[in-house]
């Protein structure tokens, strides 16, 4: 089985592909739990039921999977100063707040030493700090500067995109129904209204957030295209996004591009040693629960079949490609070696970044990675995710058939591998 070829610089050879990555633009920012996410998941299910008819496959498969939810009907952010409201989206699944009122305290990037400097002058303060581009070795996640701020007794926490044209910035919290304090993503100018003033006085602000938890559900859906034997490989990508701009990088790319990837492959799969489970997951940008619980939910056996999973996440608004393989040194010897082959144009990555679905794979002991755009390099559109400027014309046809190219590349030698190679891709 060759790697076939998924089109050149412009469309590709498969015209579904950038029309898949703009109807699921269409669908907005999909929130879990939201109309677009329910509409995206229905017509994502649809596609792969035209897959398997195509090739004569059973119906893909729509598992119920429950989540920590949560419903917001307001969130505000006042500077006590002047009384001025300031632009804010929070965090997804935040704490709530009837009100609370506090001087801000800016820690800057929000580095560990940050907050280890401040020490006990975080009690009962707002932490402000910014947000930074999250495809880095040694960026400082969201959730970890949240949890500093909350285990030293912050009362609220404020992130801030550090580019006038992002407008605030949306996340998780990563609460999941536990405790917390409330959080909210701010733009630039709420940060610059909030900072400390020339004679050295804090600000002081306030934030409201009118939310509740819910249960929480969704759907994965899965369709399976099978091989000779029981085992398979896996390519996932997640549907749902954020509640502003079209989640158009993050990630319709990665959706669509798993379904270009399936319909290349989809005849050819039954003459191989191992089958094709594509697996479109949601609540990922709740902390990765979705995937995390359906995993869960699997017996032994089940997960035991899944060899390999090659997670699609923002693959287009870059050209560079890069596979985070999540500590499994032969899996990382594995893909460069397909790339040499192949003559693609691939780095790694070895360190684990727990940034993805991907993680919960490995977390199972599955060999795992995820496929990005734009790794390493700040100056790509993928500095603008988690903001309303995530549209689709910060991607470009020619990135999406890369990819494409590159997973189908990857998938193929997977699919087609001998059982001592696929074993040994569990090393790490």
């Amino acid at each position: 089985m060759t790697a076939p070829a998924l089109g050149g610089t412009q469309r590709g050879a498969d015209a579904a592909l950038w029309a898949d990555f703009e109807a699921l633009c269409g669908f907005g920012g999909r929130v879990a739990g939201s109309p677009g996410e329910r509409a995206a998941l229905d017509w994502a299910l649809g596609r792969l039921a035209d897959i398997a008819t195509a090739v004569g496959a059973p119906p893909p498969r729509a598992w119920p999977v429950g989540y920590a939810g949560w419903l917001c009907r307001d969130a505000r952010l006042v500077d006590l100063a002047t009384g001025r409201a300031l632009a804010c989206t929070p965090l997804l699944g935040t704490a709530a707040t009837a009100g609370v009122e506090a001087e801000v305290i800016d820690l800057g990037r929000g580095h560990p030493d940050d907050f280890e400097r401040a020490g006990d002058a975080i009690a009962g303060h707002i932490v402000l700090v910014r947000h930074e581009y999250p495809f880095a070795a040694g960026h400082v996640h969201r959730r970890v500067k949240l949890g500093h701020a909350q285990r030293r007794g912050a009362v609220g926490f404020l992130i801030a995109h550090p580019e006038p044209e992002a407008g605030p910035v949306s996340g998780s919290s990563g609460r999941d129904g536990g405790p917390g304090i409330p959080a909210l993503g701010i733009d630039t100018a709420a940060a610059a209204a909030l900072a400390q003033s020339p004679d050295g006085r804090p600000a002081r602000a306030r934030i409201v957030i009118d939310g509740e938890d819910v249960a929480g559900r969704t759907r994965i859906l899965t369709l399976d295209l099978p091989g000779h034997g029981p085992d398979l490989v896996v390519v996932s990508a997640h549907v749902d996004g954020h509640p502003h701009g079209e989640s158009a990088i993050d990630n319709a790319t990665g959706v669509a591009v798993a379904l270009a990837v399936a319909r290349s492959l989809a005849a050819g799969v039954a003459a191989q040693p191992r089958g094709l489970r594509v697996c479109l997951t949601s609540a990922e940008e709740w902390g990765l629960a979705g995937s995390r619980r359906w995993l869960a939910g699997l017996d032994d056996d089940e997960r035991a079949r899944m060899r390999l999973a090659v997670n699609l996440d923002s693959v287009g608004g870059a050209p560079s490609l890069t596979a985070l393989t999540t500590d499994f040194s032969a899996l990382d010897r594995f893909v460069r070696r397909v790339a040499a082959e192949e003559g693609l144009a691939l780095a790694t990555h070895l360190p684990t970044m727990a940034n993805s679905d991907h993680a919960n794979f490995a977390a199972h002991g599955i060999p795992a990675l995820r496929l990005i755009a734009g790794f390493d390099d700040p100056g790509t559109a993928l500095r603008l995710l988690l903001t309303a400027r995530d549209r689709r014309d910060l991607v470009r046809p020619g990135e999406l058939a890369a990819a494409a190219r590159t997973a189908a590349a990857l998938v193929t030698h997977a699919l087609a591998a001998d059982e001592t190679t696929m074993t040994g891709l569990a090393a790490r």
